[in-house]
């Protein structure tokens, strides 16, 4: 049950684990504090895994003006994306992103209001 004991704030979580006797089901987590020199080791009866997509999956068409400058946060890098494979989930319409063609100070898709004042 999610409980004020059961939450835990800025660890970033780097393997799945999986039942030996059942490969395809994931039974609980390893991940680190963020903050502090902590490593957890977390039991799950469910796992839920959520992925905000990836910035700078791809190179910009426009590499010298648009490289390095991201519409949102480069650190969104995809990483669960990662998690899952290894942990081998079958993934599909991994080409059918949202890609932010715009990037700060440039142009962007047709409608995009960049350089925008308003």
């Amino acid at each position: 049950a999610i409980g004020e004991g059961n939450l835990y704030e800025r660890v970033f979580v780097s393997h799945l684990l999986s039942d030996p006797d059942d490969p395809n089901t994931v039974t609980g987590a390893v991940g680190f504090s963020v903050r502090d020199n902590v490593i957890y080791v977390f039991k799950a009866k469910a796992v839920i895994c959520t992925a905000g997509g990836a910035v700078n999956m791809w190179r910009p068409h426009a590499v010298g003006e648009g490289l390095g400058r991201a519409w949102y946060t480069v650190f969104n890098t995809g990483s669960v994306y990662n998690l899952m494979i290894n942990a081998g989930a079958k993934m599909t319409q991994l080409e059918h992103r949202i890609v932010q063609t715009r990037f700060k100070d440039g142009y962007g898709p047709v409608g995009a209001r960049a350089n925008s004042t308003v």
